[in-house]
């Protein structure tokens, strides 16, 4: 049986099995625990700095792929009717329509509502400026019962400095965005 020195001092204490020898009053972490920790802060670091991206770039992004995903619902449209289809685009007002022979379609979510874009007047895409439209001499871009293009060309959006370029390609009607 231990002295009762030991036990006072904490290096012996008694458990199921008999005596245990241990350190009293650990205090700190060991080198392993603080790499754990680092690491965690690391990768929860890594997943929170792209959140904090500005609200402007993620309206650019926003906006460039509305316009993509809109350039080829107008080509699917006219594939899927086998008439001709038309993308307007109006920098001065920041927006743009969808229209075939009969005008403005309508839009097919929104039932009752034209299928027109108003960046101005929609708060989640308020920044962005439709800066530049270039379809040959034309603002507009029409797909034919192909999925052709009248003219190959480009918009191009702002937000600060921030640029963004959705493409038309002339033969195919291939559309990409570059950021």
């Amino acid at each position: 049986m231990p002295n009762a020195r030991n036990f006072q001092s904490g290096y012996l204490h008694l458990n199921q099995g008999g005596l245990c020898r241990c350190k009293a009053g650990r205090k700190g972490f060991t080198m392993v625990e603080m790499l754990v920790v680092l690491v965690i802060m690391a990768i929860a670091a890594m997943l929170v700095v792209p959140m904090f991206s500005s609200a402007e770039g993620m309206q650019l992004h926003a906006a460039a792929n509305m316009i993509a995903a809109d350039l080829e619902y107008a080509k699917s449209m006219a594939i899927g009717t086998q008439r001709t289809y038309t993308v307007v685009f109006d920098k001065t007002s920041e927006s743009y329509q969808i229209e075939d022979s009969g005008g403005v379609i309508e839009h097919p979510v929104k039932r009752g509502f034209d299928y027109v874009v108003n960046f101005s007047s929609d708060h989640r895409l308020d920044k962005v400026d439709i800066v530049e439209v270039n379809f040959g001499a034309s603002s507009q871009v029409g797909f034919d019962y192909f999925g052709s293009p009248d003219n190959a060309g480009f918009v191009r959006l702002q937000v600060g400095s921030d640029v963004a370029i959705v493409n038309v390609n002339s033969v195919t009607g291939f559309i990409t965005v570059t950021e």
